[in-house]
């Protein structure tokens, strides 16, 4: 039996080359980061990756990535947030294939559907599925998963748990209290890192928090501490990530702010596929501070690359340059 999904899972950002491309280099150096740092699990293509900006084949692209650099180590919770149903099944055949442990599929988006047309679709992808499916409510952007929906699907073995992006403690209450009892292993996750500690007190069993992407040992130290009972100190160290959640959220477009602040704990996470406005941009440099100062309250940013050190990439690069072409030479390539 697969083991239960709990823990932090971050649901990773997707940096980009100077071409627009998905950074397959940076994208392992930051998956491998996030690991290090002790994160649970991993989860690409949800909100933070910025899925609906991304073709179908990225999103596979990235689900392959980061279930490579992940395999053996933690485990994978997949975005597969398709439109329609026909497409959803197609991304869960190609994630059990990369050995993720499930996937999570947001609500019918777009359409607002009424609770028993929410239970249908999820009910018929949870009898084709080959592969575990969390159930993924975000009631600011799609049809609401209402307790009773979700105790209906609980029924079904394929389904193993619900991420939930509300924030709303007493709704995450009674989603446990109707469902645990029959389904002790059942994973209840919050997506809303403003009150992580206070959802893990009340049962919770992790969070898919995008903060995780810019101080994962921050949300792991909340939710251990949480899990330990050592609930005044839990609660202090989420009144000092509330601070930088609050910056990244509220003074970016997401997940711009989230970005940020993982760059400045050393990764590039290149242009943004969504163009900025003149005024956006002017913006910025005083939107960054109000992070930088949230972000050294909790962690030490990383240190700017030396000229030493620049240096060093700068030969690394043409040794390498000077290789290739050697090797083209030796082949009558050249």
């Amino acid at each position: 039996m697969a083991s239960k999904i709990e823990g932090i899972f971050t649901p990773t950002l997707a940096p980009l080359n100077s071409r627009g491309e998905i950074n397959e280099t940076e994208l392992r150096r930051y998956v491998s980061w996030l690991i290090d740092r002790g994160v649970h699990g991993l989860y690409p293509n949800g909100s933070s990756g910025e899925f609906t900006r991304f073709t179908a084949e990225e999103r596979l692209r990235i689900g392959a990535i980061v279930c490579d650099v992940a395999r053996g180590r933690v485990p994978v919770l997949a975005g597969a947030a398709e439109a329609n149903i026909k497409e959803t099944l197609a991304a869960c055949e190609a994630y059990a294939k990369m050995g993720a442990r499930a996937v999570a599929i947001v609500s019918p988006f777009y359409y607002r559907l009424a609770p028993d047309a929410v239970y249908a679709y999820f009910a018929e992808i949870a009898r084709d599925s080959p592969i575990d499916v969390m159930l993924y409510n975000i009631p600011m952007f799609a049809s609401p998963i209402t307790v009773d929906t979700v105790r209906r699907l609980a029924e079904l073995p394929r389904v193993i748990g619900i991420k939930d992006s509300s924030g709303d403690v007493a709704f995450m209450m009674r989603m446990i209290s109707a469902v645990r009892p029959l389904r002790p292993d059942f994973s209840f996750l919050t997506g809303w890192e403003a009150v992580l500690a206070p959802m893990i007190m009340i049962g919770c069993d992790g969070g898919t928090n995008a903060s995780s992407n810019a101080v994962p040992e921050v949300t792991r130290k909340i939710y251990e501490l949480a899990r330990a009972g050592a609930y005044t100190e839990a609660m202090q160290w989420n009144y000092r990530l509330l601070r930088l959640f609050d910056a990244m959220l509220d003074k970016f477009e997401f997940p711009d702010g989230f970005k940020y602040a993982t760059e400045l704990r050393g990764f590039n996470f290149g242009p943004s596929r969504r163009p900025l406005s003149d005024a956006q941009r002017a913006d910025r440099s005083l939107l960054e501070s109000d992070v930088k100062r949230a972000l050294s309250d909790l962690v030490e940013p990383a240190p700017a690359p030396t000229a030493a050190v620049l240096q060093l990439e700068r030969d690394q690069i043409a040794a390498l340059v000077q290789e290739v072409v050697s090797q083209l030479d030796r082949r009558g390539l050249l």
